[in-house]
């Protein structure tokens, strides 16, 4: 049985180290088949773009980085060097019009997924330091007369980190420039995780200065370059808005995770998986498989994350846990959904209980008009990764395009959960929490009441309700139930019976006790009491038999429970038995 590659992401290395291989490379037809000279194609992070990128580079490269090419001299068994990687893969055989391709092409290959620096002064210096490296490769350019004296005085700055910003923003250009005119042959430029030190610089305060030289330095590398460039393929995690860094490339071919073409480039297919289940025996487990680590959708396919796949086979207990969401700084997420206000709680809670939300997306990210725009939130979320689209729609007044969205699998709530879990907890203390929801498990009204009266307290101030106090504590104990979602389905504003109960809550032990909670806020313009308020609750959930779908699901126990406020004072009531 072969290794598995977990955190491995050089093609190389995955090949010649025997290491298992889901095999990718039709991508490389995928590339040459467009027409666009540059591509762009932003997939969530550890989504295999490295990798794939990393492919490309040892299928074009024309200079194997044993040799020391000499200008006009073809290096014997050079062709064949990275040749030999592909033997057996499907780009094999996908005809003479892309094989002929293998070995032909200079390439330049820079990946900036490692650049995540808390200051700017530290971020350039290690951007200046990669693209030292990349020079470094191509020192051989020195030696001949490939280079004017004045480029070779401009190589050699760059080399030994010598020279200044703008000379930096324009060595992209200049590198393909030098090596069009040595090789004689149109180069390729391969640039992976494009837009890591944005977010960095995003999260810490230099989002500016980062914007202004990812700028500069593709656009002379990819802007009017025809002549002098083959292909351009780029991968990040979005595309940042055209003004900001892609002004000026009308070249440029964008393929999101919502486009179909490349679908099942990036991430394992559902065919995929079950051949890797099987081949290390544990296809029984295909259904916690999916439920945890299933549910994206890009383009017409259906994905599995494959970060999360590979080191559950390379874990020796097998068991689910949440790999890919414990790899990353999740501060950008975090700070956008807890700095938002009780209607974004309100929909998150709608997301964990497994519900989805449509909201307007648009492609074109501007990170720092995130937290100003809702649809540019909730395309952040999406094409980060944190949530899936199942459906969508134009609306034909404004233009717009509507997309159903929801969380894809158990690994990825757990972020959501945990977002909420330390909003509450800044507020109760879990010990509290944990006392109210046993009490409503076992069916200790009384005690449930006592308890939810305490969070009220801890949570709520008089400033908290607005106009519609029902909404409000109908979306705090929503919130709140949150925590029995692995053994409990809660449900909210559903048709049951003869209308829509407020919330359900369905055990998955049919055993157990299910819930049907209706809320009241006390009407004192109109003289209600707490009484009559509980009372009306009650007659509502009989009269509308609200019960009705706990009862075919074969919930023999359920209670029926009224939850009225006045002000923030909480008051729990069942019907009177017999």
């Amino acid at each position: 049985m072969k290794k598995l590659a977990v955190g491995e992401s050089d093609f190389r290395e995955i090949i010649t180290g025997n290491y298992y291989y889901v095999d990718k490379t039709l991508f490389i037809k995928d590339i040459i088949d467009r027409g666009d000279k540059i591509l762009l194609i932003p997939r969530p992070r550890r989504f295999g773009k490295t990798l794939n990128i990393s492919m490309l580079k040892y299928f074009y490269d024309c200079c194997p980085e044993t040799t020391s090419p000499s200008p006009g001299i073809k290096q014997p068994g050079a062709e064949n060097t990275y040749k030999n990687l592909f033997a057996g893969l499907a780009i094999q055989n996908a005809g003479r019009e892309y094989t002929d391709k293998m070995g032909q092409y200079p390439v330049i290959f820079l990946t900036f997924k490692d650049i995540k620096e808390p200051d700017w002064e530290t971020c350039l210096y290690k951007i200046k330091q990669l693209i030292q490296k990349e020079y470094l490769k191509h020192d051989y350019l020195l030696d001949g007369k490939a280079l004017k004296p004045q480029e070779s005085k401009f190589f050699k700055r760059i080399i030994e980190l010598e020279g200044n910003k703008g000379e930096y923003e324009n060595s992209l250009e200049y590198l393909l420039i030098f090596l069009n005119r040595y090789y004689g042959k149109r180069v390729i430029i391969l640039i992976d995780e494009y837009d890591a030190p944005v977010h960095a610089g995003f999260n810490n305060g230099y989002y500016d200065e980062i914007i202004g030289f990812t700028r500069n330095f593709l656009s002379g590398g990819l802007k009017d370059t025809g002549q002098y460039l083959e292909k351009g393929v780029l991968t990040g995690i979005m595309r940042i808005a055209r003004e900001s860094i892609f002004s000026g490339l009308n070249n440029l071919g964008v393929f999101t995770l919502l486009a179909d073409e490349f679908d099942d480039k990036f991430g394992f297919t559902e065919k995929e998986i079950e051949k890797m289940l099987k081949d290390f025996n544990v296809f029984h487990m295909v259904d916690q498989v999916q439920q945890w680590y299933n549910g994206y959708n890009f383009g017409k396919e259906t994905i599995y994350n494959p970060w999360s796949i590979i080191n559950f086979l390379a874990s020796e207990r097998k068991d689910p846990e949440p790999y890919w969401v414990n790899t990353s700084d999740n501060r950008i997420v975090e700070s956008l959904l807890s700095g938002q206000g009780s209607e974004l709680r309100k929909e998150l809670e709608q997301l964990i209980r497994g519900e989805s939300i449509e909201k307007a997306i648009d492609e074109n990210i501007i990170l720092k008009e995130v937290t100003l725009r809702e649809d540019l939130l909730w395309t952040f979320l999406l094409m980060g990764g944190y949530l899936k689209q199942t459906g969508k729609r134009r609306d034909p007044a404004s233009g717009k395009i509507f997309y159903m969205l929801a969380i894809p699998n158990e690994e990825v709530k757990t972020t959501y959960t945990g977002i909420i879990d330390r909003y509450f907890s800044t507020k109760i203390e879990n010990e509290k929490l944990e006392i109210m929801l046993k009490a409503l498990i076992d069916g200790d009204i009384k005690l449930f009441e006592k308890m939810l009266r305490m969070v009220v307290l801890a949570v709520f101030s008089y400033h908290d309700f607005g106009d519609e106090p029902e909404k409000v504590y109908h979306a705090l104990v929503a919130g709140l139930l949150i925590w029995i979602s692995n053994t409990h389905e809660v449900k909210s504003n559903r048709e049951s019976g003869y209308g829509r109960y407020d919330i359900m809550i369905i055990p998955k032990n049919r055993a157990q006790i299910g819930y049907v909670i209706e809320f009241k806020s006390v009407d004192k313009d109109d003289n209600e009491t707490v009484d009559t308020a509980l009372e009306k609750a009650l007659a509502q959930i009989e009269a509308k038999k609200y019960e009705t779908e706990l009862v075919e699901r074969g919930i023999q126990h359920i209670k029926k429970l009224a939850i009225v406020f006045s002000g923030k004072e909480v008051f729990v009531r069942e019907p009177v038995q017999g």
